[in-house]
């Protein structure tokens, strides 16, 4: 298995008051399926998340409108075709996936819940760690973004690029990191 880690930049629109920064840590296997750890620094007391020491129970089913609150997401899509998958994780355990066959047009949600879900939770960082629970190709396309709500409803939106305009994860732009066959230069 291989392991890259990939820090996202806050849309400029967007800062984050207590954020510091948001960085993904992927660990690939074409074999195993990939696991995501999502790691924010800052002052964690400041951003919403569940109360305790970060225990999760994965929700039975999806939940909409995830991106409203603190949300970690990931979109996958096939090397110059225009679907693909996105999949969206909130602190508390709750997810939801959705199939796209192009730009923003909804084909239909998708019950593919994650294997797993482990939080970890101190003053100064808080990571969420998923398996999406899915195989990708050699040559896929991957998006990373976060939403950090902070307490006082300061929102900011971070992702590995930003088209121009509003923060849009879902802009090919924002699908920047190529996945290359583990152990490949």
């Amino acid at each position: 298995m291989d392991s890259i880690r990939k820090s996202l930049i806050c849309h400029p629109d967007t800062p984050a008051r207590t954020v510091r920064s948001v960085a993904v840590e992927i660990t690939l296997s074409f074999d195993d399926g990939f696991a995501l750890r999502y790691v924010v620094k800052g002052a964690v007391g400041d951003i919403v998340l569940p109360p305790g020491d970060g225990q999760l129970v994965i929700a039975d089913s999806a939940t909409d409108g995830l991106w409203q609150g603190t949300c970690f997401e990931a979109f996958l899509t096939e090397e110059g075709q225009p679907d693909y998958t996105e999949f969206n994780y909130a602190p508390d355990g709750r997810w939801a996936c959705y199939q796209f066959d192009d730009y923003r047009s909804l084909l239909r949600p998708d019950e593919l819940a994650p294997w797993e879900m482990v939080a970890e939770r101190s003053d100064a960082h808080y990571a969420l760690r998923v398996e999406p629970g899915i195989f990708p190709d050699t040559g896929s396309k991957l998006a990373l973004s976060a939403v950090i709500e902070e307490l006082d409803g300061t929102k900011s939106y971070w992702a590995l690029a930003h088209p121009p305009g509003k923060p849009d994860f879902h802009h090919p732009d924002c699908f920047a990191l190529t996945l290359a066959a583990p152990g490949a230069a």
